[in-house]
């Protein structure tokens, strides 16, 4: 019987952290386009708002790829160390709750309406934010936890 390795492939974890990076650039640009002036041209920051979510869906998209796939982080960890499971189960609900959360903001941003409800779009942009950043501390510590490897991702 083979010794199970502690440490996770280094390609995964370079991925882990170059797509750590991309992820938190899309959500900065989304960050600053929720935040930029929406008084003048309304369509005109609803398009920018929506190009970032855009943008944001398909880093998500990629994330849950990589970690749920059948050669993803989160079936690595849970052969590696099972006691993980519960972190593994929360981070995985989670995915179907921030999906949720982009699905709304595109849907509110592509609506016809858009440009005299700006408010409505920032609210929804700046929750899915917050859960994202959150679930980005539980993913490190998850790795941290299950490796003794700090991730990082940021430049």
């Amino acid at each position: 019987m083979e010794p199970i390795s502690m440490t996770p492939d280094a390609d995964l974890l370079e991925g882990l952290r170059r797509h750590r990076a991309e992820l938190r650039e899309s959500m900065g640009a989304l960050e600053a386009a929720l935040a930029a002036p929406a008084a003048g041209d309304r369509a005109r920051w609803a398009q920018r708002v929506h190009v970032a979510a855009v943008e944001l869906a398909g880093d998500f998209r990629e994330h849950v790829d990589i970690t749920e796939g059948p050669d993803g982080l989160y079936r690595e960890v849970l052969t590696t160390s099972p006691r993980l499971s519960g972190a593994v189960s929360i981070l995985t609900h989670e995915h179907a709750l921030i999906r949720g959360q982009v699905d709304s903001l595109l849907t509110r941003v592509a609506a016809s309406d858009v440009s005299t409800d700006a408010d409505k779009v920032r609210d929804l942009g700046t929750a899915l934010l917050g859960r994202l950043v959150r679930h980005r501390q539980r993913g490190a510590d998850l790795v941290f936890e299950a490796y003794e490897f700090d991730i990082g991702g940021e430049t």
